[in-house]
């Protein structure tokens, strides 16, 4: 039994959900839109603002379905209407981050700058030389964004030394000790 499938979506006003031919979901709101493919196994049903989500047997694959394809539409009508936000910090003597138009520069000790162009629908700021912000509508894209930019220096375990999400930690080895 899916108890994250049975939920219903209450859908907020200023939000129009459409449900397309092949369960392709369409969620327009305020900050913009976005477009998912549901299986089409999945029967979706709008009534009075609420969007449930059937599945058609008690097959494993019909279960496993059935609550992705209700958060996967839950966080569609997040991202619409407050939209998604990831927060990374950078640690680590000489190493920065800088914005240049639609670019971001990072400085992570290697003999060279990391120059990341933003992708379409993604917004990255730059508070701090030591701090990057990821704002966008969709989870997925904003979540996979930061993850690459995390990726080209993890923190090190002796020294913390590299790039981390806020409110990460950071199991510390101690390092050789010298006579």
């Amino acid at each position: 039994m899916s108890r994250i499938g049975l939920n219903p979506i209450n859908i907020p006003s200023g939000v129009e959900v459409q449900i397309k031919d092949n369960n392709v979901v369409e969620v327009k709101g305020p900050k913009g839109q976005l477009v998912q493919h549901i299986d089409p196994s999945m029967e979706l049903k709008i009534e009075d603002n609420v969007l449930t989500i059937a599945r058609p047997t008690e097959n494993k694959r019909h279960r496993s379905l059935h609550g992705l394809s209700r958060t996967l539409i839950s966080n569609m009508i997040v991202g619409v209407t407050e939209g998604y936000s990831k927060s990374l910090e950078i640690e680590g003597t000489g190493y920065r981050a800088q914005k240049q138009g639609n670019k971001l520069v990072l400085n992570l000790g290697y003999s060279h700058p990391i120059e990341m162009e933003d992708p379409e629908g993604i917004v990255v700021e730059v508070p701090a030389a030591n701090k990057i912000v990821i704002n966008g509508i969709d989870k997925q894209q904003v979540g996979n964004y930061a993850a690459v930019i995390r990726g080209h220096r993890k923190p090190e375990p002796y020294k913390g030394k590299g790039v981390k999400y806020s409110g990460e930690y950071i199991r510390r080895k101690v390092g050789k000790t010298g006579k």
